[in-house]
């Protein structure tokens, strides 16, 4: 966990990502990500010179045989309040829908579930769990996929909710995160979706697992041309200012 809250910390303060007296929401989706990030930000709270407060949300979308109690008894020893929404995206997406590519859907669903519970409770932050991995795999499916070169930010700001997205992992890489979840023994919920597995995301994944074998180092070379270049909103200069 020394590591991991290092390279955590490092991350909020290149990004900036935490102001004195803010409550920042965490997602929690019971995936080792999620937990990782909540873990380590219930311990940076111990000791870092802004105070900040926490509050774990969950969507519970209706996946079967899902069972977020762990998680919960985990918030308690963490002193985290923990929220549970119910979502019926599974209903909607897979039984009456029945998309065929039902994750951007989805991810709408979450995105605005999420956003929604926050600002009924004056939330306006909340922590992400996007790790090293994910950034490097979100540039090769723009890049691939849309003929474009860019990712997420660090730090997003959505304007028309007034909503703060932070992602405090990023230093993290998820062989790191799954490591750490394991050794830590933190609670995990098992993904019940039928898409999971099935994704381009889960392609992208395997091909640098394919090109990292004939060219080590791969991922480093990606994740370091996102922020030498850098993408817009990569820039540690200007999120420090």
């Amino acid at each position: 966990m020394q590591r991991i809250l290092g390279l955590v910390r490092r991350c909020v303060e290149d990004y900036n990502m935490i102001e004195a007296g803010e409550h920042i929401a965490v997602g929690v989706s019971g995936g080792k990500d999620s937990m990782l990030t909540l873990a380590a930000l219930a311990r940076l709270r111990e000791f870092y010179p802004k105070p900040f407060t926490l509050t774990a949300i969950t969507l519970e979308m209706g996946f079967p045989g899902m069972d977020f109690t762990p998680v919960a008894e985990y918030c308690e020893t963490l002193r985290v309040s923990y929220v549970r929404i119910e979502a019926p995206v599974y209903e909607v997406v897979f039984q009456e829908r029945q998309e065929k590519n039902p994750c951007s859907l989805c991810a709408k669903f979450r995105r605005g579930a999420l956003n929604t519970a926050m600002v009924e409770r004056g939330i306006r932050k909340i922590a992400l769990g996007h790790h090293y991995d994910d950034a490097v795999e979100t540039l090769l499916m723009n890049l691939l996929f849309e003929g474009r070169i860019g990712c997420f930010q660090p730090v997003t700001y959505l304007d028309r909710m007034d909503v703060t997205q932070i992602r405090p992992l990023l230093y993290v890489e998820e062989k790191e995160v799954a490591n750490a979840v394991s050794r830590l023994q933190l609670p995990t919920v098992e993904n019940t979706c039928p898409a999971d597995g099935g994704t381009r995301r889960e392609e992208i994944k395997q091909l640098l697992q394919t090109l990292e074998k004939q060219y080590p180092g791969l991922r480093t070379k990606l994740f370091g041309a996102i922020r030498r270049y850098p993408l817009y909103g990569w820039d540690t200069e200007t999120m420090q200012r």
